[in-house]
């Protein structure tokens, strides 16, 4: 059977209809916010792990840092990064933490592989330039090894990691928190995290940030502490503080929230 001019045009326009929703759907806002929120999360965990292991590494070097230098170090690279990029992923740089976001229901399960997976890379790429840069020696090894007992280490790993999550939990998911103080409160609880576990556990509370040394430096001892003990932490941290979230105030004065709150809860929700 013929077809007229006509139809054969509806049939070109119906094609190039077809083609523009697909090169919609791969370019979809969905897909452009996550791979923003993946290079936010490579990039945030990168200057993370580049500033606090780097303050590490040159005082094992050249000891011009101290160890009261170290533990502002991470606290104020925390704080930065977390103002720099909190509005566009969270800020997580940390797997135990989006793990325990995504067991609350506070951010979206499917993403989970790709956050993990992207701070990682960034830990990794971080440590590599380090490496690369001030050709340490196996001495100048910056990532965390249990000073003493590993099971020293691994209560302290909770117990620092319980900290920080708990106060995580306060300032980032909950309505009723000054959400522009969320860079500030978590800094200065790492920072004092440091200073209490630093010489002992090295403080990690981090997943990536002892496994991106790890790799690069070939030096696992003890690993296992640092991959487990900060999930175990994060977890009894957000689970007690999800006991003391509820309140009896009015809806309209819970739901009161500032810019970087409300960017928070934006992102949790997509």
């Amino acid at each position: 059977m013929a077809t007229s001019p006509a139809a054969e045009h509806v049939d070109e326009e119906n094609a190039r209809g077809e083609e523009t929703r697909q090169g919609d759907c791969l370019s979809s806002t969905g897909v452009v916010r996550l791979i923003q929120k993946t290079i936010a999360e490579v990039v945030g965990t990168f200057f993370v792990i580049f500033a606090g292991c780097g303050s590490v590494a040159v005082n094992k070097m050249y000891g011009s840092v101290s160890f009261p230098g170290i533990c502002i170090t991470w606290g104020l690279v925390v704080m930065v990064m977390v103002y720099a990029v909190g509005h566009i992923s969270g800020a997580h740089f940390n797997p135990a933490v989006t793990i325990t976001f995504a067991i609350f229901r506070r951010f979206p399960l499917k993403e989970v592989p790709i956050y993990v997976l992207s701070q990682i890379c960034g830990s990794m790429l971080a440590s590599f330039t380090l490496y690369e840069v001030l050709s340490p020696k196996p001495a100048h090894f910056f990532g965390t090894t249990p000073a003493g007992s590993d099971m020293q280490s691994f209560v302290l790993e909770i117990i620092t990691s319980f900290l920080l999550m708990f106060v995580i939990s306060g300032v980032a998911t909950d309505n009723r928190a000054i959400g522009e103080l969320a860079g500030i409160a978590v800094g200065s609880t790492i920072t004092l995290n440091v200073f209490v576990a630093g010489p002992i556990s090295g403080a990690s509370m981090n997943p990536a940030r002892s496994l991106g040394p790890a790799i690069v430096m070939h030096n696992y001892k003890g690993i296992w502490v640092y991959l487990v003990g900060p999930i175990i932490g994060t977890f009894l941290g957000g689970s007690v503080y999800n006991l003391i979230r509820f309140t009896d105030k009015p809806l309209r004065e819970i739901t009161k929230s500032g810019s970087f709150l409300k960017s928070m809860s934006r992102n949790n929700s997509l």
